[in-house]
């Protein structure tokens, strides 16, 4: 399924450690070797799927809204896919930026 999105539209992700040395969280899949960031279209699928993923202890971590142009500059320059995923983790669009 490919997901239309206006890329000056906002998208959630998680930020590990926000205010302070904060990164975009990124996952990386065991089957495939790719490293990839999980998106969402809405903030509640976000936080849903967070609950689920793996997180590094000692790390806060918080869903925020991130312009999808500037998600994929991220991305690209930190070599990461962006996949877009509903509130159980089915990936429903891979973005290659």
């Amino acid at each position: 399924m490919n997901i239309a999105i206006d890329k000056e539209k906002w998208v959630f992700v998680v930020i590990q450690n926000p205010g302070v040395d904060e990164l975009v969280a990124g996952l990386h899949d065991q089957d495939s070797g790719i490293d990839f960031i999980p998106a969402f279209k809405e903030k509640e699928e976000a936080a849903e799927c967070f609950i689920n993923m793996p997180r590094e202890a000692g790390n806060r971590y918080e869903v925020q809204a991130m312009f999808l142009e500037d998600l994929e500059n991220y991305a690209s320059k930190n070599n990461f896919m962006i996949f877009f995923l509903d509130k159980q983790g089915k990936i429903l669009d891979r973005v290659k930026p």
